[in-house]
């Protein structure tokens, strides 16, 4: 699914073209960002408070084989 997002602004003169256009495309959904508030991305969070982790599976016990193909 592919999600085309109108912002506000644009909303009267994009949001009923942008439907009109991928309306025969059903893997195409036209919406409208609506959020509003402050950007939490923005704000300035303390290192102590802020948890790295690493989320990759260990890699399996043993050994493998190479992945090179023979001469």
């Amino acid at each position: 699914m592919i999600y085309c997002v109108v912002p506000p602004e644009l909303e009267a003169e994009l949001y009923d073209k942008l439907v009109e256009y991928y309306k025969d495309n059903p893997n195409v959904k036209v919406i409208l960002d609506r959020r509003e508030g402050p950007n939490r991305r923005q704000t300035k969070r303390s290192a102590a408070e802020r948890e790295i982790r690493d989320r990759r599976r260990p890699r399996a016990p043993g050994t493998f084989p190479t992945t090179d193909p023979p001469p």
